[in-house]
């Protein structure tokens, strides 16, 4: 590879000084003239006929311009993956969050004063609160119009739902004889591990603003895929996408929870109803209890082995709960694929069903079904490697995949430094491991991820002006990471200009080329790749230009600085290039897309795959448990990633850092717990979350390979450092006391009582 100038070089933020500063646009921040305050009716209870919907004393209140139910709206279904949400609830509420009515007034304390005034009657059913209860053979059906449900055939291509019951989607995902690799096997492995349900907790709740001004829809609003809500919007108000312009403002996190439309038909109803832009912020309340969690999970996970700790065969069912509405499809079928871990087996098979029930819905979380497949399957190498007393690292180095091994999922691994990351946290290990005390327990566990899975296109342009002005339009969302200093950095190399001299402009659907969004850790590696080949195309045509004004050929020039230099000839500004060439800009192209199949499509369909290499990692942790309360401290992380090049180790090395807080609070403390089908933690006061004081002492540990692919070898790992976090601890806690947690999170109770019961 080339020596490189920019990438590869930390840079802080290109917008951290508007951000510390405050004056960042968030959606909040956004006041238009006449604006109005919405705020959502919703249901009370988690099944239920609506029998009766009176709104009359909340429309005659003063200051209320429009209450709006279903009678007022299209009754066209939308959806994230499959098309079963109705914008309010028609004959019955299917959890409690459920919205029935909305409600735009002059300010926000009558918007609430007006909700208070609605009265709806309900004629309860009988409610599936788990899974257990919906797959119940004579179970009340949380959708008993499934059969007449459509795909979002944008979003996904392989849907199975079992209509007539509560299985949202159910598919199998097969690879070699695993009878015949259970035989082979001298012992066999059955365990069930359980996730629960996290709230995603970003700072910045779901917010929208909403402007019609009889022509035209304007919506700002903090999403991760502005196109997507384009063309939602588009769909379900009958408007072409030409009329609909969407803007993505500064977002306050989303970890996937902000990637499917939550807010926007709503406001956009009441805009269109009034003739006022509308604002419309859920309260933080709302954001626990109807917003949307992670996708919980029971993952029975049953594998084969030799005695020499050789791995024959690995089977694994999923059950997941989607709640209301369909969003956990996705992480579904990813962990068929992701699911069995990063190791050589023979014979796999992997189960994954999505099951409906009257809770809040499940959608996706930072890792999209991988973090539950890695803390069920972690788990177990553990338990088998004390079982067999085989130690746990050399476990994983026996089976562990290496460069030219098939992944599980069917791809040629030809790029993996997964051994190479592990024994370097076991170096770690073994440092810290010569100073511990007795109450001190060590785990590990690896980490991969494929690439995404979905035709994932992405489109950059760079425009170079007359006044020599350097524009990067991209249009997927930096929702807090750094995505636009990286593209920048990417765009900066490849035309040989200063990081500074780039403009970023993001997330603009009248601005940006298409982009498919912000989602599983495709940003650095699909639009890195869009944007290397927009600047390529720019700096091309830059060249050509000045090779023709100077009657030279291309290798008589270089780019320095912001200039075109020629041999013996002198230079050229950018500006100067293009306004002697009579030209008002200089636009660059480019693009990417990647059609991959889900893991379990039987379409054949396998033609242009384009997807980027598989990242992998591993983590080791060192914990303190006091035996006598159950509680755990998080002492040290290790956490190694195979990162094929990375473009921006400052920001790398943030996101590995966030990504291990994350997956501390996943381990130890997150979880929403339920009475009833309803949220009995809905606030930061009852829901704790890790902060800057919990952060343990950390080794970021980068390694960089040489890696043919665009953009410049780089892979996505912002999603990584989550995964391995709550197997390593709870292999740590086993370590140190003995006692085997199986169900997340592993609260000082729940680990109190399990060192109890022990004899």
């Amino acid at each position: 590879m080339k020596h490189l100038k920019v990438v590869g070089k930390p840079h802080p933020r290109l917008d951290g000084p508007e951000t510390v500063t405050g004056r960042a646009t968030y959606t909040v921040d956004v006041v238009l003239p006449s604006m109005l305050h919405a705020k959502l009716f919703r249901s009370s209870v988690p099944h239920a006929k609506i029998r009766r919907l009176d709104a009359s004393r909340a429309r005659a209140l003063p200051g209320v311009l429009a209450v709006l139910t279903a009678g007022d709206v299209t009754r066209k279904r939308f959806g994230f993956t499959v098309q079963d949400e109705e914008i309010f609830a028609s004959e019955k509420v299917r959890y409690v969050g459920d919205v029935i009515a909305a409600v735009a007034a002059v300010d926000e304390p009558t918007a609430e004063q007006a909700i208070d005034l609605i009265d709806c009657d309900y004629e309860e059913l009988p409610a599936a609160l788990t899974p257990d209860e919906a797959l119940q053979e004579n179970a009340p059906l949380v959708h008993d119009q499934l059969a007449a449900y459509r795909l979002n055939s944008a979003l996904a291509r392989d849907w199975h739902p079992v209509p007539g019951t509560n299985i949202a989607h159910q598919t199998v995902y097969s690879k070699g004889d695993i009878d015949l690799g259970f035989a082979e096997a001298d012992e066999i492995f059955d365990d069930t591990f359980r996730s629960q349900q996290v709230q995603h907790c970003s700072l910045e709740p779901h917010a929208v603003v909403v402007q019609w001004d009889g022509e035209r829809l304007t919506v700002w609003t903090s999403t991760q895929k502005v196109f997507l809500v384009r063309s939602g919007l588009a769909d379900l108000f009958d408007l072409n996408e030409s009329q609909i312009r969407v803007i993505g403002t500064k977002v306050g996190g989303g970890f996937g929870g902000k990637n499917s439309m939550r807010l926007e038909p709503y406001a956009a109803a009441l805009a269109l109803k009034t003739g006022r832009p509308v604002r419309l912020v859920n309260s933080r309340a709302e954001e626990f209890s109807a917003a949307a969690g992670s996708v919980p999970a029971t993952i029975r996970v049953r594998t084969g082995v030799k005695r020499d700790g050789g791995i024959t065969a690995r089977a694994i069912d999923f059950t997941w709960d989607t709640g209301a509405y369909s969003e956990g499809l996705p992480g579904s079928n990813r962990a068929l694929k992701d699911g069995v871990g990063p190791y050589k087996i023979p014979h796999i098979r992997v189960t994954s069903t999505l099951v409906y029930t009257n809770k809040l819905r499940g959608c996706p979380f930072r890792g999209l079904g991988i973090p539950e497949a890695v803390w069920a399957g972690e788990s177990q190498m553990d338990i088998i490697s004390e079982r067999l007393g085989i130690d746990p690292v050399d476990l994983r180095l026996k089976n562990c995949l290496e460069k030219g091994n098939e992944t599980p999922a069917g791809d040629r691994a030809n790029h993996i430094a997964l051994r190479e990351c592990l024994l370097k946290v076991s170096d770690e290990l073994k440092r810290w491991k010569k100073r511990a005390p007795s109450n001190h327990g060590f785990g590990v566990a690896l980490l991969h991820k494929s690439p995404t899975t979905s035709a994932a296109s992405s489109n950059a342009r760079v425009r170079i002006s007359a006044n020599g002005v350097v524009e990067l339009f991209i249009g997927a969302t930096d929702v807090g990471g750094g995505t636009g200093t990286s593209l920048a950095q990417i765009a900066a190399e490849e035309l040989g200009v200063p990081l500074n001299a780039i403009k970023v402009i993001i997330a603009d659907t009248e601005l940006t080329p298409f982009d498919h969004g912000t989602y599983s850790s495709r940003v650095t590696p699909y639009v890195g790749a869009a944007v290397k080949r927009a600047a390529a195309d720019a700096r091309r045509q830059l060249l050509q230009a000045a090779a023709h004004l100077w009657k030279v050929s291309l290798d008589h020039l270089r780019v320095a600085g912001k200039k075109i230099v020629a041999k013996g000839r002198g230079s050229m500004t950018f500006g100067e290039v293009i306004e002697k060439s009579n030209l008002a800009a200089i636009l660059g192209e480019g693009s990417i897309e990647s059609k991959r199949l889900w893991a379990g499509d039987t379409s054949g369909d396998k033609k242009h795959y384009e997807a980027p290499g598989w990242p992998f990692g591993a983590q080791a942790v060192e914990v303190e448990v006091d035996r006598e309360t159950g509680v755990v401290k998080l002492l040290r992380v290790a956490s190694a990633h195979d990162v094929g090049k990375a473009i921006n180790p400052m920001a790398l090395t943030s996101q590995i850092q966030g990504g291990i807080l994350m997956g501390l609070g996943y381990a130890l403390w997150e979880g929403l717990f339920f009475e009833e089908g309803r949220i009995a933690n809905a606030s930061f006061a009852d829901y704790k979350i890790a902060t800057a004081r919990d952060i343990p002492a950390t080794v970021p540990i980068v390694l960089e390979k040489n890696y043919a692919a665009e953009p410049y070898g780089a892979k996505g790992v912002g999603e990584m450092a989550v995964f391995g976090i709550a197997p390593a601890i709870a292999n740590a806690i086993a370590r140190a006391t003995g006692a085997r947690i199986k169900d997340l999170p592993i609260s000082a109770e729940k680990l109190f009582g399990r060192i109890q019961s022990k004899p």
